[in-house]
């Protein structure tokens, strides 16, 4: 790849580093999508014993690269979302794929189209992670930041994402756990 295309890449990736999400860090900032996508990559990593069968570097890629559309709409809360949306994101994400190096081109929307479709183990990994990360940094957070549909949400959301494997069903359980330790104080 150019020298130049590369740094062209990267700079949209960089504006992810100021796009931030609806979520604080432990800290009390707002987390920013690329400390998301950078942790839920770590996830994959870390979960690379418990699923042997999967492609843990597709998972990697795809946790990496997931909400790079948010690079050019902001970050839109999952109960926020509408369906126009996500069409938008999807557009803009798959005109700015367009003018990748054509291995990168097709190779990045085969993995987009590969998370939509959720068929696949790699698939099916990255989803829940991305859903089981975004629930365990609001538990880091401070409950003050909550929304208030998110002291529910906490409890329920990304059940039906993790259904499909009994260990990130218990890791779900877990943090479950947490969140309802967190809604005593």
């Amino acid at each position: 790849m150019e020298p130049r295309k590369l740094l062209d890449i990267l700079d949209i990736g960089e504006r992810l580093k100021d796009a931030t999400r609806h979520c604080y860090t432990s800290q009390g900032r707002h987390e920013s999508v690329a400390e998301h996508s950078w942790r839920c990559a770590l996830m994959a990593y870390f979960l690379k014993d418990e699923f042997p069968q999967a492609d843990m570097n597709k998972v990697i890629t795809m946790c990496i690269i997931h909400d790079l559309g948010e690079s050019f709409t902001g970050d839109i809360p999952t109960f926020d979302k509408t369906q126009e949306d996500e069409k938008r994101e999807d557009y803009l994400l798959k005109e700015w794929l367009k003018l990748l190096p054509q291995d990168y081109s097709l190779e990045m929307l085969s993995l987009f189209d590969e998370m939509a479709k959720r068929e696949t183990i790699e698939a099916k990994l990255f989803k829940a992670i991305d859903s089981l990360e975004a629930l365990i940094q609001h538990n880091e957070s401070d409950l003050k930041t909550w929304s208030e549909n998110e002291y529910e949400l906490n409890k329920v959301y990304a059940d039906d994402k993790v259904a499909f494997s009994k260990y990130l069903t218990e890791l779900r359980e877990e943090v479950r756990k947490d969140t309802i330790e967190k809604l005593k104080m």
